[in-house]
């Protein structure tokens, strides 16, 4: 097969495991469904490399995804909970590391495979710093993913017992109008300058970082206004999931029992560090202990403020402090992954 067609039926698998997972109502469908799609179509020996320039397209729109939630509206709304987001990072610096602790200890992980697994939440960032550093993407995959569906199936129940909350907010990143044009290629050409200077800093994933930083600079210094069309952000997290499948090819049985068992007291580790934040937290801005413990829960952006909306918690209260933890992820994460790898580098 001609490697232009086989790169489209390769794009067009992805697209559909994404769509699949979609309707099912998977958390992080287009990036989980189309990345389990290819996984999958690797076994037939069909599947082809993942072209750079299509694994960098994908990074630059993601990058610039990221960075267009942090308008002003949102940056006036962290300065309503102060103390809470100063608690926030000290969370996630401490859940990252019980975690890690627990999988470097215990599970004999490496440091930086470690690291990835345990930071809470930004799935997609995570997954794709990964693989652009040849980390071990399938046992950290598995850690993560089960954190997330754990918290989907539990947080919930867990949430009605504690007696739930008001409604007293609105969705962060609601409803917003599409960039002009102009102000797409002034970020996309931006994350590509930045992204290049990160790259001869020799930065994990620096078309990713180098497009959040732009995105992140531009829409809140109002230069930039808008989002990336939906059609094209969710573009960019199939071809994502494309490039993470390409490091599940080698997936063995062994490793899915160790990374299950890995990511079970992991997930308990991170989840009752994130309990004990939660109370603190709840105590100092005044909000419920529910509306904490789901702010708090170390799961996604998307599905942890989707789901204070349905329990009728406090959506932006939850949303803003999953926007910080999200960027500061991205922002953060490929720096100390690329000094954890300057010693002691992973096998290409």
């Amino acid at each position: 097969m001609h490697p232009i067609l086989a790169n489209l039926t390769q794009i067009l698998i992805a697209g559909l495991g994404g769509l699949a997972f979609h309707m099912l109502g998977v958390p992080a469908a287009w990036l989980s469904g189309s990345a389990i799609a290819v996984a999958l179509w690797g076994l037939t020996g069909w599947a082809v490399p993942m072209p750079r320039a299509l694994a960098d397209a994908a990074m630059l729109i993601s990058g610039a995804t990221m960075g267009a939630a942090v308008t002003p509206a949102a940056l006036a709304a962290m300065a309503r909970y102060p103390s809470s987001l100063v608690l926030l990072v000290i969370a996630v610096v401490a859940i990252s590391s019980a975690s890690a602790l627990w999988l470097t200890r215990v599970s004999g992980w490496r440091r930086d495979d470690a690291v990835l697994a345990s930071v809470p939440g930004a799935l997609s960032t995570v997954l794709a710093i990964a693989a652009d550093r040849k980390a071990a993407v399938a046992p950290i995959a598995i850690v993560q993913n089960l954190r997330l569906f754990v918290l989907i199936a539990l947080l919930p129940s867990i949430v009605v017992f504690t007696g739930g909350g008001q409604n007293t907010g609105a969705l962060i990143g609601e409803e917003q109008p599409i960039a002009s044009p102009a102000g797409m290629a002034f970020v996309l050409l931006g994350g590509l300058a930045v992204g290049a200077i990160f790259k001869a800093l020799k930065v994990a994933a620096p078309i990713l970082l180098g497009a959040t930083v732009a995105s992140t600079v531009s829409h809140a210094a109002e230069w930039v206004t808008g989002v990336i069309p939906p059609v094209i952000a969710t573009g960019g997290l199939v071809l994502i999931g494309i490039f993470i499948a390409e490091r599940f090819r080698n997936l063995q049985r062994s490793t899915l029992k160790k990374s299950l068992l890995a990511g079970l007291g992991s997930f308990a580790i991170g989840m009752g560090v994130a309990v004990f934040f939660a109370t603190l937290a709840s105590w100092a801005a005044g909000v419920s202990f529910a509306d904490g413990l789901v702010a708090f829960a170390p799961g996604g952006l998307e599905a942890m403020t989707v789901l204070a909306l349905i329990l009728g918690l406090d959506p932006l209260y939850v949303g803003i402090h999953h926007l910080v933890r999200f960027l500061g992820i991205g922002l953060v994460v490929p720096f100390v992954v690329a000094w954890l790898q300057r010693g002691d580098p992973p096998q290409a």
